[in-house]
């Protein structure tokens, strides 16, 4: 099973990414840091009769990890209460990547992708943070994505997260609720 973190945090090693590694803990997993892509925003083409044109961007290494995943964990720090600039941005090109005829079998892929949230803010996060959580879910519904699991936790300051015990031990549950996906899988 591969499975891809996106990381939408800018700074590195930060308390959404310790959450993230808690989470996939003993299993093999690429992280895609989305601070070292250029993504640029999407300009909405949708109605016009030319269509979405090809960017000249890093986009395609998103495509292209996507389609090589049976997993995917979006990890986002809360900022403002909703995800990170980086992640969104990410997440509205997938508005032009559906369409992209480059990628014909995407939309059929993401309905068979896992998908899990991890979010982390300072400002009672596992009450402020559920619009981000519901926005993830209304995506993936969209999409027709499973939606497997998230966790949110409370931090501010580097490696606070280590204090959270509750977002510690879900995401270790978690841990263990994908090792036994992963487990049924490579059985199948």
């Amino acid at each position: 099973m591969k499975i891809v973190a996106f990381i939408g945090s800018s700074r590195p090693n930060g308390n959404t990414e310790v959450l993230t590694d808690v989470l996939l803990e003993n299993i093999n997993v690429r992280k895609v840091y989305l601070k070292d892509l250029t993504i640029k925003p999407i300009e909405d083409m949708r109605h016009t009769e030319e269509g979405f044109p090809i960017v000249d961007d890093d986009y395609d290494l998103i495509l292209d990890a996507i389609l090589e995943s049976d997993m995917l964990v979006f990890s986002t720090p809360i900022y403002w209460y909703s995800a990170t600039g980086l992640m969104k941005n990410m997440i509205d090109r997938i508005s032009q990547a559906i369409r992209d005829q480059r990628y014909p079998n995407l939309k059929e892929h993401l309905k068979t992708v896992e998908t899990f949230v991890v979010a982390v803010g300072g400002d009672n996060p596992r009450i402020k943070g559920l619009p981000l959580i519901q926005q993830f879910k209304y995506t993936f519904d969209f999409l027709n994505m499973p939606f497997t699991g998230y966790v949110i936790g409370r931090a501010s300051k580097p490696k606070e997260i280590l204090q959270d015990k509750v977002a510690l031990s879900q995401a270790r549950l978690m841990n263990e609720q994908i090792k036994k996906l992963i487990q049924s899988r490579e059985q199948s």
